[in-house]
């Protein structure tokens, strides 16, 4: 449990996060719905591939306080972002890899049960991930275009993934703008998942 974020639940609100401008943030409810779409156990093994500022890898770790997180981001910069809000929750279960997917996740020792592809080359990626993965393991994707979501069911289809979900949620968030309240709508996203089984 952190002091920033007392809670036993997630959904940290977006402001308590360490941002970098111009780097993307996954929105507190897509969060929400990509946690639930993880189905993390509390001894998770989750790699989070493409984790950007590290908010996803950040509310598994304080829910999987006995498992081990790696979150993997091509730029170090952004990767020093993640070490960054993992110093301001007080985690400690997360390593973050500063690398390309999928080269670098040859190098990474242990077998996920849950793995997140936020970005990367996409059915490469997804390739060597599946080969990673523990029997009964899982995978979630997201996708914000038409080809990551052509790319991640064709990918599925051909390894043989099983159970396989797709939800695209409609958010709109409230927010002040002058001396009004509006609602404005976060940006559409596909969370497509399935799991590998004997």
């Amino acid at each position: 449990m952190s002091a920033l974020w007392p809670y036993a639940t997630p959904g940290i609100p977006d402001k308590l996060f360490q941002q970098l401008p111009g780097i993307p943030l996954t929105k507190k409810e897509v969060r929400l719905l990509v946690i639930g779409y993880l189905r993390l156990k509390p001894d998770a093994q989750l790699w989070d591939i493409g984790a950007g500022t590290g908010t996803i890898s950040i509310e598994a770790a304080l829910l999987c306080p006995h498992g081990k997180i790696t979150a993997v981001e091509r730029d170090e910069e952004v990767a020093k972002l993640i070490k960054t809000n993992c110093d301001r929750f007080s985690i400690t279960n997360i390593d973050v890899i500063s690398g390309s997917a999928p080269e670098c996740l040859h190098h990474i020792i242990g077998q996920p049960d849950c793995i997140l592809i936020e970005g990367a080359p996409l059915k490469t990626t997804l390739e060597t991930a599946w080969k990673k993965l523990t029997t009964n393991g899982r995978i979630v994707v997201t996708a914000n275009n038409l080809e990551t979501l052509y790319t991640a069911s064709e990918t599925f289809a051909a390894l043989h993934m099983r159970n396989i979900e797709v939800a695209q949620p409609a958010v709109n968030r409230l927010e002040t703008r002058g001396n009004r309240q509006v609602f404005k709508s976060a940006d559409p996203i596909f969370v497509i998942s399935g799991d590998k089984l004997e």
